[in-house]
């Protein structure tokens, strides 16, 4: 279930960066940059020293669209 979960959370994280950032992307790519988004906020935000036991469905949907915003970001410079 915790996969399933970070996959829908991720996907409208994508949505969300996306519009966010101006992404030119289309909402496939931006979708699979929410959840790849959202893996990588959360790795990012345990090293932070975040306890993820405690988070919200807030609190996961921004640290995936922060997650989703910088991979759109780092895509922009290449």
């Amino acid at each position: 279930m915790g996969l399933l979960y970070s996959i829908i959370i991720g996907g409208i994280a994508g949505f969300l960066a996306s519009r966010f950032m101006g992404s030119s992307h289309s909402m496939l790519v931006n979708i699979i940059l929410g959840i790849i988004g959202g893996f990588v906020g959360n790795f990012i935000a345990g090293k932070l020293g975040n306890d993820k036991s405690n988070d919200g469905l807030v609190m996961n949907l921004l640290i995936s669209v922060a997650g989703a915003a910088l991979l759109i970001f780092l895509g922009r410079l290449f």
